[in-house]
C-alpha cells in the first residue's frame, strides 16, 4: 500500500514538475496566441541538414502542431473521404505513438478548408480537439495514450466554409467559440445557425457556462487572455457580430464589446501590445482592414474606444505579432507591414511575395512564416525591411510553424517537419 501511494504521488508530482519547453506550443500560436518564441536554436540560413526529420502523415490537413514535451499532437482528414484522424508522434524522431479515428461524413466546404483545420490544444493530461459536420459541432479530451475522456456534441454548426476555430485552455476550463452564419448559404436551405460560446470543464465536459451571441457570418478567430492593470484577466474574442469584445472566463458575462469594428467576416485571432488590441476583417474578395481599439485600464470600467485603423494591404486569414512597442501584418498577398503599435505609425510596408494563409511567428528577433506554395520566408522583426532567408518546402501549405524544445515544426498539407535544434545554433 504504501509502494502504491508512492507512485500516485510520483504521478501527480510529474504533472507538476514537467520541463518548461513541455509548455511552449499548447495550442493555435503558442503562449496566449502570442505566436512568440524566444528559442535559440532555430537557424536563419535553414539548409537541408537542418532538417531533423520529415514524416508523411495519413490524409490531409491545414491545423497546426501542439506540443507537451516529447509528443506532438495534430489532426488530420480524408478529406473527399471524410473522418478524421487525431495524431500523436514522437518529436525526437516524428514516428507515430498512436492515432485515434473518429466518424466524419463528407460536406460541402470551402475548397481551401479542410474538415481538419481546427488546431488541437494539450495538457499535461489530455489534449482537446474540435471538428464538424453541419448537423454536429464536436469538441473531445482524450488522454495522452489516445483514449477519449469526454465527447460533447454542440449541434449544428452554420457556415459556407465549415469549421476553423480552435479550443482554448484557460484554467480548469476549455473556451470554444461558435457563432455562426446566421443562414446556410446553400440553395434550397434556411438554417439558422445558434451561436454562442462556451467553456466546459476540462476534465468532464460539463457546460460550466454558455453565453448566448448573435448570429451574423461565421467567425474563425481563436480567443486570446488579456490581463488588464488591475490583474483581472478577460477573454478577447472577434466577430463580425460583435466586433472585439471581452468575456469573463469565470462566468461568461461580457464584460464590454467594441461592436462596431468589423463590417465584414473575422477569420484571424486577436493579439495584445501593450494596451492595444488588434483585430481584422475581410473577405475572399478584398476590402481587408485591421482595427486596434484601446480597452482600458480596468475589466469594469475600462471602456474600448477606437484607437486606429489600417486599410491597405491588411490580413484576411492571418494573425499578426507584436513584440514591444511593434507590430507586424503578414497579409494574404505577401504584404508585410510594421507598425508603431501605441500610435498605428506605418514604419514600412513592403511586399515579401507569395500568398498566405499562415500567420507569422516571432522566434528570436525574426519573422518566420510559410506560404501557400510552401516557402519558408526568414524577414528580420526590426522597423525595417529585410529579407533574410527563403527556404522551399516544396508543398501546399496553409499552417502556422510551431516551436518547442528548440525545434521548429512545419505542417504542409501531407507532411510533418522538424527544423532546428542544439545542432542547429543561429548563424
Amino acid at each position: 500500500m504504501k509502494f502504491l501511494r508512492l507512485i500516485v504521488l510520483v504521478v501527480a508530482l510529474a504533472e507538476f514538475t514537467q520541463p518548461a519547453s513541455a509548455q511552449e506550443w499548447t495550442r493555435f500560436r503558442g503562449p496566449n496566441g502570442t505566436g512568440i518564441s524566444h528559442a535559440k536554436t532555430i537557424p536563419t540560413n535553414i539548409a537541408a541538414s537542418d532538417i531533423n526529420w520529415k514524416v508523411e502523415l495519413p490524409g490531409v490537413g491545414h491545423s497546426s502542431p501542439v506540443l507537451w514535451g516529447e509528443r506532438i499532437f495534430l489532426t488530420s482528414t480524408g478529406d473527399d473521404a471524410g473522418g478524421l484522424s487525431v495524431l500523436c508522434l514522437n518529436a525526437a524522431d516524428g514516428k507515430t505513438v498512436w492515432r485515434r479515428d473518429f466518424p466524419l461524413a463528407p460536406f460541402t466546404r470551402h475548397k481551401l478548408n479542410s474538415f481538419a483545420s481546427a488546431t488541437p490544444s494539450v495538457t499535461a493530461s489530455a489534449v482537446y480537439v474540435v471538428w464538424n459536420e453541419p448537423e454536429h459541432y464536436f469538441l473531445a479530451a482524450l488522454d495522452h495514450s489516445g483514449a477519449t475522456i469526454w465527447q460533447r456534441d454542440f449541434g449544428a454548426f452554420v457556415s459556407q466554409h465549415a469549421c476553423g476555430t480552435s479550443p482554448i485552455v484557460v484554467g480548469d476550463k476549455i473556451i470554444l467559440g461558435g457563432e455562426q452564419d446566421g443562414q446556410e448559404f446553400v440553395p434550397g436551405s434556411e438554417r439558422s445557425g445558434k451561436s454562442f460560446i462556451v467553456a466546459v470543464d476540462a476534465k468532464t465536459g460539463d457546460t460550466v457556462w454558455q453565453t448566448d451571441r448573435h448570429s451574423v457570418v461565421v467567425a474563425y478567430s481563436t480567443p486570446c487572455i488579456r490581463e488588464a492593470a488591475d490583474g483581472k484577466q478577460s477573454l478577447i474574442f472577434n466577430s463580425q457580430a460583435h466586433g472585439i469584445y471581452a468575456v469573463d472566463p469565470d462566468t461568461g458575462n461580457v464584460l464590454w464589446e467594441y461592436d462596431q469594428a468589423f463590417k465584414k467576416r473575422s477569420v484571424s485571432s486577436p493579439f495584445i501590445a501593450g494596451n492595444i488590441i488588434f483585430g481584422s476583417c475581410g473577405s475572399g474578395g478584398g476590402g481587408n482592414y485591421v482595427v486596434a481599439i484601446k480597452a482600458g485600464d480596468s475589466l469594469a470600467s475600462g471602456k474600448p474606444e477606437l484607437a486606429y485603423e489600417m486599410k491597405k494591404s491588411a490580413p484576411y486569414v492571418p494573425t499578426g505579432v507584436a513584440v514591444g512597442d511593434l507590430a507586424w501584418f503578414w497579409s494574404d498577398a505577401g504584404i508585410l507591414t510594421c507598425v508603431h503599435a501605441p500610435t498605428g505609425e506605418i514604419r514600412f510596408q513592403e511586399r515579401v511575395g507569395g500568398n498566405f494563409f499562415g500567420s507569422p511567428v516571432w522566434v528570436d528577433g525574426r519573422l518566420f512564416c510559410v506560404s501557400t506554395t510552401g516557402e519558408l520566408e526568414v524577414v528580420e522583426a526590426g522597423d525595417k525591411f529585410k529579407v533574410l532567408h527563403r527556404f522551399p518546402l516544396e508543398e501546399l501549405c496553409h499552417t502556422t510553424p510551431a516551436i518547442a524544445g528548440g525545434r521548429m515544426y512545419v505542417r504542409t498539407e501531407k507532411h510533418l517537419i522538424s527544423i532546428g535544434g542544439e545542432k542547429a545554433a543561429r548563424p
